[in-house]
């Protein structure tokens, strides 16, 4: 008989974007000492996707093992735009050591970081080999970000013969069939309601819902459950982007939270195209004057 997943709760709260109840609930007795890795790297996620960035880079000092060291780089890297250059030729350096360049979260964490790089090929070199569950779900994330819905979906299959049931394999399914859209919309909707069903409400199954929503064209509905997403998290970055999409389908003022997002996450893609087009506007206005 399998021994009982002692972290399973903790993972379904990280991976569904419960990132508080991760941290609070993560007491977990009797783990071994590799599970209390695995353990640590997920606070310490959790902190990082709350924003604590300095309380992790303060708490992993350079004796922690290798995927804590790692997490820790993730940290660096977003704390600041003057850490992306160290960070990433850290990054570069330990990937090339053969010692621990095959570590699953040192190549998950140099995944994540060519993702916000946008430098999909490289996140690749080190995610697309695969070997666990979150390095098959970045893959997809990734292959969606080049628009390669087929390569998406390749890994999807091989996440759902592994565990067809695992959050992951559900969130990752989702994902793809909101890339692929029209009557798939509906079965990414359901997967979302089913874990609204069963979980704790968060702002990442709030915004998936609402984002297919808003595929469906039920954009009063979309802005309720994105209002209530705000409520658990007002500097989230999605729900501020998808509120503004939504509330100009409306109709609505957007400027408010388009002025949230810019000083919460300015370097949002949602703030840059503003920036952009108001720009191109100015130009335009100059060049009639």
């Amino acid at each position: 008989m399998a021994a009982p997943d002692l972290l399973f709760g903790l993972r379904n709260n990280f991976y569904l974007g419960a990132y508080q109840a991760a941290i609070n609930n993560s007491d977990v007795p009797n783990l071994s000492p590799e599970d209390a890795i695995e353990r640590d790297c997920l606070v310490y996620r959790s902190y990082i996707a709350l924003g604590s960035y300095q309380l992790v880079i303060n708490e992993i000092d350079s004796s922690a093992a290798t995927p804590l060291q790692a997490v820790k780089l993730l940290a660096l890297y977003l704390t600041s735009p003057s850490n992306k250059e160290t960070t990433i030729s850290s990054i570069h350096e330990w990937l090339a050591d053969p010692a621990i360049g095959n570590n699953p979260i040192l190549r998950l964490i140099a995944g994540i970081i060519f993702l916000h790089e946008q430098d999909y090929n490289e996140a690749l070199k080190h995610t697309n080999v695969g070997g666990t569950m979150e390095l098959h779900a970045l893959n997809v994330q990734i292959f969606l970000k080049m628009h390669r819905s087929d390569y998406a979906e390749k890994q999807l299959r091989i996440m759902q013969q592994i565990d067809e049931d695992h959050t992951l394999t559900q969130l990752a399914s989702a994902w793809l069939n909101l890339a692929v859209g029209g009557s798939k919309i509906q079965e990414a909707y359901l997967i979302f309601q089913d874990f609204s069903e069963k979980y704790q409400m968060t702002s990442l199954i709030l915004n998936g819902k609402a984002v297919c929503c808003m595929h469906m064209g039920n954009f009063d509905e979309a802005e309720s459950l994105l209002l209530e997403a705000l409520n658990k998290d007002a500097k989230d970055p999605e729900t501020l982007a998808n509120l503004i999409v939504c509330s100009l389908h409306l109709g609505k003022p957007s400027s408010r939270f388009l002025n949230q997002l810019k000083l919460s996450h300015p370097d949002h893609m949602l703030v840059k195209r503003a920036s952009s087009a108001e720009e191109s506007f100015d130009r335009a206005v100059q060049t009639i004057a």
